[in-house]
């Protein structure tokens, strides 16, 4: 569109020169003189107008020319005030907010996706599988990790073992995992039953191993343990099952009360969660979440097709037929929108005055320039003939009178 301003602008010049040598011979063309040179005027003009915004013409540096590069600090200051003034107050965003339907849009996209080829999902699941394979695994997944890792270790863990070994005593629930150790002690005992003997015959002296009292010593020892577990296992009211469970109802209560119970939890729990072995579970769990979602991000189709897509759609449904919970999804997001402009409003004005002013004269030119685009050059090209018309208006006016 630049060349065709231009040209049009060579075109009246050409045309003035020719009409100017032959307006004596042919007096009729002084209306085509008129007509090109206004037109070559106002082409002038505009051309003049346009350029001195984004440069100086001809490279000189006439005054008030070059507009843009020289004010692009001012521009990015100003573009970043209208930015906050009219688009990222709170309340601006609430009521513009107020008037969209995220969770109906989302309720009728779930309850009848894309139909035909499909080509919005397929794209969809394109893209996210292309982020998903572009991103730095090892950088992703350390992040994923500490992301897990900072949660485990911001979680209180001991309340909830205390109030769970709380409700299991209250049901009886945690008479199975006395049994439990109450076999793994008879099992034990019965393994280690020689090793029982020998520390009996290592400790005894001369006399008792000469006399074989060491082994009858062993196996009073062994017997009477066995007789412990086997009363602890077939009498629910024995007096250790009793000790038993008031050791776990003080465990229960200083899990929820006690401060230093509380603290070897958590120093338990950071020694857990800093133990190569579990750092290598998360990174697992991580390779098998990424996985999880490539499989998904690659046949689409085949989610939506199968009892996640039946969950999918029935939700879809909920949400345009349950007025009361598109309202809170909607809340939501309204509030979840007027919290980051509140929060990242000032941040962003920043980002785009800040880089406004970063960029050089060229560059912001060439942007701009790019951005009007072709109705630029259109003003050049209405000037050349809007001058063309006044100047034939005033050639026959002055013709008449």
């Amino acid at each position: 569109m630049r060349w065709i301003a231009g040209g049009l602008l060579v075109v009246m010049a050409i045309t003035f020169l020719v009409t100017r040598a032959y307006a004596p011979t042919y007096p009729a063309l002084g209306f085509v003189r008129a007509f090109a040179e206004a037109a070559m005027v106002g082409g002038l003009a505009d051309w003049f107008a346009v350029t001195a915004l984004f440069r100086h013409p001809l490279g000189l540096p006439i005054p008030h020319t070059a507009i843009i590069p020289r004010n692009k600090d001012r521009i990015g200051t100003t573009l970043a005030a209208f930015l906050r003034d009219n688009f990222l107050i709170p309340g601006v965003v609430a009521r513009r907010m107020r008037r969209v339907d995220v969770a109906g849009a989302a309720g009728r996209w779930l309850a009848n996706p894309p139909g035909g080829d499909g080509r919005i999902r397929r794209g969809a699941a394109g893209l996210a599988t292309h982020m998903l394979e572009a991103f730095d695994q090892q950088r992703l997944g350390g992040m994923v990790k500490a992301g897990i890792g900072a949660r485990l270790r911001a979680l209180d863990v001991s309340p909830l073992l205390g109030q769970a070994l709380t409700a299991a005593m209250a049901e009886d629930r945690h008479l199975p995992l006395l049994d439990g150790i109450v076999k793994w002690g008879a099992r034990l005992l019965a393994a280690n039953e020689q090793v029982i003997r020998q520390m009996v015959s290592d400790r005894a002296g001369t006399v008792m191993r000469w006399t074989g009292l060491d082994e009858t010593l062993a196996t009073k020892i062994i017997d009477g343990l066995n007789g412990l577990l086997t009363g602890i296992a077939e009498d629910p009211d024995h007096p250790l099952r009793a000790k038993a469970e008031e050791a776990l109802a003080t465990l229960a209560h200083d899990l929820v009360h006690d401060p230093e119970m509380r603290a070897r939890v958590a120093a338990v729990k950071g020694e857990i969660i800093d133990n190569p072995a579990m750092q290598r579970w998360l990174d697992g769990l991580w390779e098998q979440a990424r996985g999880g979602m490539l499989r998904i991000a690659r046949n689409p189709d085949k989610l939506l097709a199968g009892p996640v897509g039946d969950a999918l759609r029935q939700l879809g449904g909920t949400l345009q037929t349950d007025p009361k919970l598109r309202r809170t999804i909607n809340r939501f997001v309204r509030r979840t929108v007027v919290g980051m402009a509140a929060d990242y409003g000032d941040a962003i004005v920043r980002l785009v005055s800040e880089t406004i002013q970063g960029w050089d004269a060229g560059t912001i030119t060439r942007r701009l320039e790019n951005a009007v685009g072709r109705d630029l050059q259109y003003i050049r090209v209405n000037g050349t003939l809007v001058g063309g018309l006044v100047g034939l208006v005033i050639h026959a006016v002055d013709v008449t009178l």
